[in-house]
């Protein structure tokens, strides 16, 4: 977000200096180096109705690095995998009455060909997933990977957070029988350096290593940044970090603006990842429905992004202060390696080429019933000063294009308030 809103008040023709407290640019689209093999820190993957994605590539002379991907999903449920995602695979699921599979898939259906569906708002998740699906439908499909993903806030996420997942991915197919998914030929890397050299060639700069200590003003106007490495001034300033920092960093705003940020939550992540020698399964994407395996999912990102070995990303999504997220790195590689071990039972210790943990405090919001009613305006009671994360994007998720978008309107916001001045 910060990059997109960077390159476009650079186009706009603004002075711009991205200030970045990490070592490389790009926040969660960042890359690692994996033993030689440069990888998303957290996977990433392109839908069909990620507009803003293309209209950024097309901006930068490189849609073709797009690709686009046959991909499946697998759902391992009552002890083993099963395939997922499609009617058929759906009416073949053993263990589950007729009926909950068709309130399931008539719920799916119904979502993904809505375009609003702002009712939604002010109800919880688990009441509109009871009332479409019943209670086994909830308890078998839904309830598991929303335990595990937000636990102590399972019951209050909304349903428009929901349903808007549901229709994202819905609407990312070939047909009814055919999901199909987008990456990016070298994986976000390649467009976060695309983004950092536009930004360089429009005169612009992006600071490493300075992370900001205070969001400075004077008079009710925005004057700058304090940083690590010194003071940075401007006159208008769009700030893309976790809004759970805000009190510390911009403590100039009134206290009723500080208590908003501060009542908006967010869980963290431990992402495992492991390189192998041989595939987990076939799917790209497989839920998990097993009261043994506490994760919500496993993402087999080399079968969306060819690679020269298989990549598989097991997100651990859990509150900062539970336990496990503090636990070693070993620790955490040998629960995710049990997590594989049941789901291929034929993978062997000498099929593990690589593993690493990386981590996020702040990593998914907390966006339950009722959320737009909590999200402050962009614009603060400073002038010049924007605020935005990534639960500003609700009722959509987080992704580069919800990124994309608001950077890039964040900085025609300057523009526009510049004009209007």
């Amino acid at each position: 977000m910060g990059l997109a809103a960077a390159y476009q008040a650079a186009k706009d023709g603004h002075a711009v200096e991205v200030v970045e407290s990490g070592p490389v640019a790009g926040g969660m689209a960042a890359h690692v180096d994996f033993d030689g093999l440069s990888i998303e820190r957290f996977y990433h993957f392109v839908c069909r109705a990620d507009h803003a994605t293309f209209q950024l590539l097309d901006d930068l002379g490189m849609r073709d690095i797009l690709r686009w991907v046959p991909t499946s999903m697998g759902f391992y449920f009552g002890g083993k995998l099963h395939p997922w995602g499609d009617p058929v695979s759906l009416l073949r699921l053993p263990g589950v009455s007729l009926l909950t599979k068709l309130r399931y898939g008539a719920l799916a259906f119904i979502s993904t060909r809505r375009d609003r569906w702002d009712a939604l708002e002010n109800v919880s998740a688990k009441d509109w997933i009871r009332r479409w699906c019943g209670e086994e439908g909830y308890e078998k499909f839904w309830q598991p990977l929303l335990d595990y993903k937000f636990y102590d806030y399972a019951d209050v996420i909304g349903a428009r957070w929901i349903w808007n997942r549901i229709q994202r991915l819905g609407r990312s197919r070939q047909s009814i029988m055919q999901e199909q998914l987008g990456y990016l030929e070298g994986g976000s890397e390649t467009l976060v350096r695309a983004l950092v050299d536009a930004i360089d060639t429009l005169g612009g700069t992006v600071r490493l290593n300075a992370a900001v200590k205070r969001i400075t003003s004077e008079a009710g106007r925005v004057t700058g940044v304090e940083t690590a490495t010194g003071h940075v001034a401007a006159d208008a300033v769009i700030s893309t970090v976790p809004v759970q920092q805000i009190p510390t960093l911009a403590p100039d705003l009134p206290a009723d603006w500080l208590e908003k940020y501060a009542a908006i939550h967010s869980i963290g992540v431990c992402c495992v990842l492991f390189k192998l020698r041989r595939s987990v399964s076939p799917h790209f994407w497989v839920n998990i429905s097993d009261p043994t395996l506490v994760i919500p999912g496993i993402i087999e990102f080399s079968n969306l992004r060819p690679l020269p070995h298989t990549i598989v990303y097991l997100p651990y999504y859990m509150p900062v202060s539970n336990p496990k997220f503090s636990w070693p790195d070993e620790q955490l590689q040998r629960d995710a390696w049990l997590c594989v071990k049941k789901m291929n039972p034929s993978l062997t210790e000498d099929d593990v080429l690589g593993v690493r943990v990386s981590r996020l405090r702040y990593a998914q919001p907390i966006c339950e019933a009722g959320f737009a009613a909590k999200i402050p305006p962009v614009q603060t009671p400073i002038a010049g000063l924007q605020i935005a994360d990534t639960c500003f994007y609700y009722p959509e998720d987080r992704g580069i294009a919800e990124s994309v978008k608001l950077g890039r309107q964040m900085a025609r916001n300057v523009t526009s308030a510049g004009e209007r001045a």
